[in-house]
């Protein structure tokens, strides 16, 4: 796993006009679109995978749930240099 010449990973993870973060998925109809990474709230098997965004909005896709979390957590490591969101410290006065 690593970068590309054009700054893209390997794992089906995209850079696109749209903005970079995004991770590319899978319909069943074997089409493939975009979703903004940051607006996932969950991914679930049962035993097809749906992801759900924030606002409610649910898609099925033909990637495994340990797949798209992999694209999630390689999205993160480009842009954060880890797995998570940047840590907020707090600061006494």
């Amino acid at each position: 796993m690593g970068l590309d010449a054009a700054g893209c990973l390997d794992r089906g993870w995209r850079r696109v006009a749209l903005g970079d973060d995004m991770i590319a998925v899978t319909r069943f109809d074997r089409s493939e679109f975009v979703l903004n990474a940051e607006f996932i709230q969950s991914v679930e098997s049962t035993p097809d995978t749906h992801i759900v965004l924030f606002n409610g909005v649910s898609f099925v896709v033909r990637e495994t749930r340990d797949e798209v979390v992999q694209r999630v957590m390689d999205y993160r490591k480009a842009v954060y240099g880890g797995v998570g969101r940047p840590l907020l410290s707090l600061v006494q006065d």
